[in-house]
């Protein structure tokens, strides 16, 4: 049986994009989506992805989660490749999608359930929930929770199966202003404590400057890797740090943004 996830970090995952490129298939075409995507990120690291919308941010994403074959190229995780889906590699969306009709603690609890561990791993669901600080709405259904608390319970249901790499897309996109900074404030915590490998996706300039180590700037689709900024401030930053200010107006500017911004 798992310890309890305070009392066990989780082993961080290394994840590397060798030469990846992508094509979807449309009707009489092909879409090139990725185009020789070349990435190393470290066990333990925090990676924003930043670029024009639709350049292919979330796709890279599926392909960490094996939700996507690349048409040429490979993804490694631990110097293997992805073969498919596996619950180390765990993926949370913008929208919590959480089941309606079960409570907070049964749908943080569906992942277990569906591999067959539950019985023998309840206690990791209490645990889950504590480490996203609702613990005391285990009862409670998705109609009762605001907008954050929705995305904790979605945090909490990745967190339950110890994955070593956590892919978020966009995870406060939909929050409003007050709630995002809360939440980024926790999801760092979380990623500190619990030890996993963070690749997320975000429009956001100043919150991938704020919570990652390392900002990965793709260009308009098919995406190639524009830039890297390297984000050597300590937690918790400023955003009026002068040069968190001058990286955002360089990634602002690799973006296509004048400095009017």
């Amino acid at each position: 049986m798992a310890l309890p996830l305070a009392a066990a970090p989780t082993r961080a995952m290394a994840l590397d994009f060798s030469d990846v490129s992508l094509s979807f298939a449309l009707k009489d075409r092909l879409l090139p989506v990725l185009d020789g995507i070349d990435l190393s990120i470290a066990p333990g690291s925090f990676v924003a992805l930043l670029g024009p919308s639709g350049c292919g941010k979330s796709t890279l994403l599926r392909l960490a989660a094996g939700l996507e074959r690349p048409t040429r190229g490979e993804v490694l995780e631990d110097g293997q490749p992805i073969q498919g889906p596996d619950p180390r590699r765990i993926l949370v969306f913008q929208d919590p999608t959480l089941f309606p009709w079960r409570s907070v603690w049964k749908n943080v609890a569906f992942g277990l359930e569906a591999r067959g561990l539950l019985p023998a791993e309840k206690g990791r669901v209490d645990a889950a929930l504590a480490l996203v600080q609702l613990g005391g709405f285990a009862d409670a259904h998705p109609h009762q929770l605001s907008g954050g608390m929705a995305q904790r319970v979605a945090l909490a249901r990745a967190l339950v199966n110890d994955p070593e790499l956590l892919l978020l897309d966009e995870p406060f996109g939909r929050l409003d202003s007050l709630t995002r900074l809360t939440m980024q404030t926790e999801l760092l915590a979380l990623w500190r404590k619990v030890g996993f490998t963070a690749l997320m996706v975000t429009h956001d300039v100043e919150e991938a400057l704020l919570l990652a180590d390392r900002v990965i700037v793709l260009s308009d689709r098919p995406a190639r890797i524009e830039a890297e900024v390297a984000v050597d401030k300590r937690h918790p930053r400023r955003r009026d740090d002068p040069e968190l200010i001058a990286q955002r107006r360089f990634i602002l500017e690799k973006l296509g943004f004048g400095a009017e911004v």
